[in-house]
């Protein structure tokens, strides 16, 4: 008897996959709209905040440049009360220097004429248009708690994605409504095409998005960091930060190292810190000495973050895989160490370039037009979906594919649901939370369980 109990187990059936698909969509689809678009917007960064900053470059120049450290100081007295964070050394010598200046973990981009020393812009860093952007896509501007739900949003889309490529499995002949839409079938038909065939073509390129997208959210990005701990037997220092309260903490460290040295230089030159600058001289060593290196643009550099310390210096361009850190003798300019890309390990290698190409800055324009291009097919597949749904959709249901009576679900299929549990610990948490509501709570509510589909019907093969 226990034999054939077993026997008699199988893996879900279409109309079983379809309701998966349903349900996931169901709850993505407002998220999957809003990171196509947000996502949209980000990808052109470069462009967007080049100009927006166009009044800064090709200034009108006269009398001597001043020094890297004489322009640092004016940006930090520009902002009273706060320290030099970082300095970007500029491209071009009639463009404004950028000085990223803070006090706490509240951080301020100065923008300083390279010879005269005037202040010509001053920008709260988090208030810039494209950090705005990258927030809202992130987490939803609400911090953590956006974070995990982008999370996830987006582990629930990667199961919409993979069962409805299930769905899409051709099952006739014919390429139509596979790999091209019947435009002109009309009625349902055109919406299923449209639906399935987008599907087919962003499936893809829309599970990397998902995928190396990963990395910054809250649970997931901390979860790495923590088995990467474990496995390395170190603390590990990653490349991307978990969200905005990553950052805030790692500004205030900073802070507090940048400001306990810039105090123990003045004090043992008798100096009351009224006058910081004194501290930034290390600038015009460190400034000459990284020029003829032609680092990617934009090269930042940081002060010591405690005694002891060197100097900083990095390519923080958005082409992860050029990027370059360096340590930089404050004394004497002359670079202390180098760690270029490939020199990191494996992990970190697989991850920057997913966050470049999923930043679309891998490989040029062409990267940003299929970030763009898998976008609108995001939001193609959305908007059809919808319509599909509130077409077939009774008006006392929710829609949802009806329910089949079905022998028990086999073995593998259950250890594939705890992988993918174990792989995306939010998607295990709220399969889990699914399945104690439907036991406990809507199992005595009849009336409920019709509405959302959860009545079985009799075992056969629904059409969609």
């Amino acid at each position: 008897m226990a034999g054939e109990a077993t026997n008699a187990r199988r893996w879900p059936g279409y109309n079983a996959i379809w309701r998966w698909h349903f349900y996931a969509g169901l709850f993505c689809i407002p998220f999957v709209l809003w990171l196509a678009v947000t996502g949209s917007i980000y990808l052109f960064r470069p462009q967007v905040e080049a100009w927006i900053d166009r009044s800064m470059t090709h200034l009108a120049l006269a009398g001597p440049r001043a020094s890297a450290a004489a322009q640092a100081g004016a940006a930090v007295r520009a902002v009273p009360g706060s320290v030099l964070h970082r300095f970007q050394l500029p491209e071009a010598p009639d463009e404004a220097v950028q000085v990223i200046v803070g006090a706490g973990t509240r951080e301020t981009r100065v923008y300083v004429h390279p010879h005269s020393l005037a202040i010509l812009k001053a920008v709260d860093e988090d208030s810039r248009l494209m950090r705005v952007i990258f927030r809202l896509h992130g987490e939803l501007l609400i911090g953590a708690i956006g974070s995990y739900a982008v999370e996830l949003a987006a582990s629930w889309a990667i199961v919409m994605i993979l069962s409805g490529l299930f769905l899409w499995w051709p099952r006739g002949t014919g390429l139509g409504g596979v790999v091209y839409p019947r435009l002109r079938s009309g009625g349902r038909r055109f919406w299923r095409d449209l639906h399935g065939v987008t599907g087919f073509w962003v499936s893809f390129f829309a599970l990397f998005l998902l995928l190396s997208g990963l990395p910054w959210a809250k649970s997931w990005g901390s979860y790495l960091k923590a088995i990467r701990s474990v496995a390395e037997g170190q603390a590990v220092k990653q490349d991307w930060s978990t969200g905005h309260a990553a950052e805030l903490k790692a500004r205030a460290a900073l802070d507090a190292g940048t400001r306990a040295m810039a105090g123990e230089h003045m004090e043992h030159n008798g100096m009351a810190m009224a006058h910081p600058a004194t501290s930034l001289v290390p600038l015009d060593r460190i400034a000459p000495t990284l020029r003829p290196l032609d680092l990617p643009a934009p090269v930042l550099i940081a002060p010591p973050a405690g005694h002891g310390q060197p100097w900083t210096a990095k390519s923080d361009t958005a082409n992860r895989p050029r990027r370059t850190d360096l340590t930089l003798d404050g004394t004497t300019g002359v670079v202390l160490t180098r760690k270029d890309f490939a020199q990191r390990r494996l992990i970190d290698r697989i991850v920057g370039y997913g966050v470049a190409a999923h930043e679309g800055q891998l490989f040029g324009w062409t990267n940003q037009l299929l970030g763009l291009l898998t976008a609108l097919g995001l939001i193609l597949l959305s908007v059809s979906s919808v319509v599909l749904w509130w077409r077939r959709r009774q008006a006392d249901t929710l829609g949802a594919p009806p329910r089949r009576i079905r022998p028990p679900v086999a073995i593998g299929f259950v250890a594939l649901l705890v992988a993918f549990g174990l792989f995306l610990p939010l998607l295990g948490a709220s399969m889990l939370a699914v399945l104690l509501v439907e036991r406990l709570a809507l199992r005595h509510m009849p009336a409920g369980r019709r509405w959302l589909g959860l009545a079985p019907q009799p075992a056969g093969l629904a059409q969609r």
